[in-house]
């Protein structure tokens, strides 16, 4: 048997990582985190009674797998957003890979203070009287 072909091996990586993001997203599908006792707490959430910016992400996935977008968003806001940009990003890393070309998403630092900017702003909103409807 001979060995793989350059476009095969370059392509390996990204199939691989949805292969394992495929599999999570059908494990958190098949086992409802609205459930308790299937997933361990937050630990944020249980000492100190605040929400981080990923709470509500497992019943999000859960949703979102199930087609339920809405309650996908209702549940976590960010992390619905951050599959679609996921899906984005590994179509454009799938795309490059097949040409042959690197991805490099050169992010001038701006940016990374940005999202750091807006998640600190999600978890303070979530956790205030009027911002109740971020919270999961």
């Amino acid at each position: 048997m001979g060995r793989p072909t350059g476009r095969v091996r370059r392509l390996a990586t990204p199939i691989g990582i949805l292969a394992a993001v495929a599999g999570a997203f059908a494990y958190v599908g098949s086992v409802d985190p609205n459930e308790p006792g299937h997933y361990p707490v937050c630990p944020l959430l249980k000492l100190t009674g605040v929400l981080c910016p990923g709470c509500g992400g497992l019943r999000s996935a859960h949703a979102f797998i199930h087609g339920d977008l809405g309650a996908a968003f209702t549940a976590n806001a960010i992390a619905t957003v951050g599959y679609f940009l996921f899906a984005a990003v590994w179509g454009l890393w799938l795309v490059r890979a097949w040409r042959g070309q690197p991805l490099r998403i050169g992010l001038a630092p701006v940016w990374w203070w940005g999202v750091g900017t807006v998640l600190l702003i999600f978890t303070v909103v979530r956790n205030l009287p009027f911002g109740s409807a971020l919270a999961p």
